[in-house]
């Protein structure tokens, strides 16, 4: 890139959507949502309320199935595969901070949120260029998330993930209306995410 084509997020009209000063890679829960670039249907249709994977779903359900194997210190929770989204809970345990030998190694040092996804969007792309469907890309540039703060949270969220496919129909995602899963709240304002 050309010096003076350098990013600049005011031109660009970009932001973080992260939340300032958070630390991603502390323990906790995270509600993380990824859309198909364009929303293009990819994954595999719903019928009767009912999400039905195709080869394409069945390898993001593989690669995310994975992410538990090589990442020790998360658990994975509810997850949901739609036609053109993807919403997951992801529990980090307990954070990995980097030893001073991992850089020589050819894995990432970071442990964040940031990271499972980076790995995971990087598995799926990779596997969809040489195998599936021949695109440059699936997944949209960024993707939500939400720190689940309380039990009645955790609740909700997951009953949405569950419910996901028979709300379908409605789903902004599929041009509907929308669905929301937490009202407006004090202590949210600063934190951006989407359902």
């Amino acid at each position: 890139m050309n010096k003076n084509n350098k990013f600049n997020s005011e031109i660009h009209h970009r932001r973080s959507i992260r939340l300032p000063g958070y630390d991603y890679s502390q323990e906790g829960f995270y509600f993380i949502t990824l859309c198909t670039q364009n929303h293009k249907h990819l994954f595999g249709e719903i019928n009767d309320g009912v999400m039905k994977l195709n080869r394409a779903g069945l390898a993001i359900k593989e690669e995310w199935e994975n992410t538990s194997k090589i990442r020790k210190n998360i658990i994975l929770g509810e997850y949901v595969i739609m036609p053109n989204h993807f919403h997951a809970i992801v529990q980090i345990e307990y954070p990995i901070k980097p030893q001073s030998n991992d850089i020589v190694k050819l894995k990432s040092p970071s442990q964040t949120i940031g990271s499972i996804i980076r790995g995971f969007k990087g598995a799926t792309i990779k596997y969809f260029k040489t195998d599936i469907l021949s695109l440059p890309s699936i997944w949209q540039r960024n993707y939500w998330e939400h720190i689940i703060r309380t039990e009645l949270e955790f609740g909700k969220i997951s009953q949405y993930i569950i419910g996901n496919p028979a709300c379908w129909e409605d789903d902004k995602l599929n041009g509907g209306r929308g669905n929301e899963v937490l009202e407006n709240q004090e202590g949210y304002n600063d934190e951006i995410w989407m359902v």
